[in-house]
């Protein structure tokens, strides 16, 4: 039996596009205000505001990767989408136990819950969808 490659949808095509979106949109939500909270109260909690930008950093490099479609595309959306839900998940749990850690909320903080736990949600549809579109082979 000779093996082929079938050919998913690419990652920028149909629910691919809205993922892109929302993740533009965190991009936005992030970028601004971690940039607000760094220009304006940097001293007050600067681990939290740091990691609000590392955040914005990674969903819009999500968003690039998603958007490439290609196969340095999908590795770079999927290392992403791992980040984040590792940070998510690491944050909220840390946020959780010990609240001194981090004296202002991060977009992370209580598993995303500033944002209505679409930072939680959005890694996972994330990862799912790399996979529903994998090159597959018979």
């Amino acid at each position: 039996m000779v093996e082929t490659e079938t050919h998913p949808p690419a990652t920028n095509t149909g629910p691919g596009r809205l993922l892109i979106a929302v993740y533009l949109l965190f991009a936005i939500a992030a970028t601004s205000r971690a940039g607000l909270q760094i220009a304006t109260r940097f001293a007050e909690a600067p681990v939290a505001y740091l990691l609000s930008a590392l955040a914005a950093l990674v969903y819009i490099v999500a968003a690039v990767g998603l958007a490439r479609a290609g196969h340095a595309g999908r590795r770079v959306a999927l290392a992403c989408c791992s980040v984040e839900l590792v940070g998510v998940v690491g944050v909220g749990l840390l946020s959780l136990a010990d609240p001194a850690l981090f004296p202002d909320e991060t977009v992370w903080s209580g598993f995303g819950s500033g944002y209505g736990y679409v930072p939680l949600v959005l890694p996972v549809l994330g990862l799912l969808w790399l996979w529903r579109t994998r090159t597959r082979t018979r």
